[in-house]
């Protein structure tokens, strides 16, 4: 197996000090947030912050339906009867950039969940590179379980002083998959809104036998597309190399055979991650317009 230390360090020193950040700088914003080793080196001066004032926020245990799964929580504080919203991470878990999504929609009046997803496989940040966390942790997470979690984070909320008549998801890569699914899972869901989540199924890079793909992801979102009733709000970057626009094509045709009035926007300018504030994949006017799109959306269906 390899060194992860002897990796991560390798990552470090071939990391760009230009701009003015010495490396103490950079190793506190990589680390001291917690981000991923899969996804250093950070852009550190990208990355947005936004605070705590008036807010309930940080990490907790919530135990419901038998489960027990971590979560970061942002809420207006002291209030309830809140809209919630789940906000599902990519691979690399709850970092600094899910959690700050969370404040920015409980600075809103959301009630936000963020859940650690993984827990039962892995640390996402334990492991200094995308393939190495594939391997061991994501190739191994079953949708039934992760569409599980997610009801107990519903269930917790309507508990804590959320409404979850008044209920939204939203996810960005592995989780704006995750998104489409549990969209047509929980018919609760008022609104959803995916950001460059894969939409077909793709080759397994372990090997699996389709028998065990389809255990552990039975379905993908073009597989649900025509029956789905929630309005779903796809948001994609034309240059996204893994998520093609033929992949896009197929999804909307798939969409056309329903009734969901879900929408897919294309920024042509953009390509995968492109709301990554901390990763060089960020596109600053796509993200913004990305981000008004998603609240217009919740709005618009009800949710807040």
């Amino acid at each position: 197996m390899p060194n992860l230390k002897e990796d991560f360090d390798s990552l470090v020193a071939k990391t760009s000090l230009s701009d003015g950040v010495d490396r103490r700088t950079f190793m506190k914003a990589a680390l001291g947030t917690g981000f991923a080793a899969a996804v250093l080196p950070v852009t550190a001066q990208t990355v947005i912050k936004t605070d705590t004032e008036g807010l309930t926020a940080g990490a907790l245990d919530i135990e419901e339906n038998g489960l027990s799964v971590p979560i970061y929580r942002a809420q207006p504080e002291g209030k309830t009867n809140l809209p919630v919203v789940l906000v599902v991470s990519e691979i690399f878990g709850v970092h600094e950039h899910i959690a700050d999504i969370a404040r920015r929609f409980a600075k809103l009046g959301y009630l936000a969940i963020a859940p650690n997803l993984f827990k039962r496989q892995g640390d996402p940040a334990a492991f200094a590179s995308i393939p190495e966390l594939y391997v061991n942790v994501i190739s191994k997470v079953p949708d039934d379980q992760v569409l599980g979690d997610l009801d107990a984070c519903v269930a917790w909320a309507k508990k804590n002083g959320g409404n979850v008549s008044k209920l939204a998801i939203t996810g960005f890569c592995w989780g704006g998959r995750i998104t489409w699914l549990y969209a047509s899972h929980n018919p609760k869901v008022k609104a959803a809104a995916a950001w460059y989540g894969s939409l077909v199924r793709g080759k397994d890079p372990e090997g699996k036998t389709e028998a065990e793909i389809k255990a552990l992801t039975p379905k993908q979102p073009v597989d649900i597309a025509p029956t789905l009733k929630v309005p779903v709000l796809g948001l994609y970057g034309a240059k996204d190399q893994g998520i093609t626009q033929d992949h896009v094509a197929q999804m909307k045709a798939a969409l056309a055979k329903g009734s969901s009035k879900s929408e897919i926007v294309v920024y042509p300018n953009s390509g995968h991650a492109f709301n990554a504030d901390y990763r060089p994949s960020y596109v600053e006017a796509d993200a913004k317009d990305g981000w008004k799109r998603t609240v217009a959306w919740f709005k618009e269906h009800g949710v807040s």
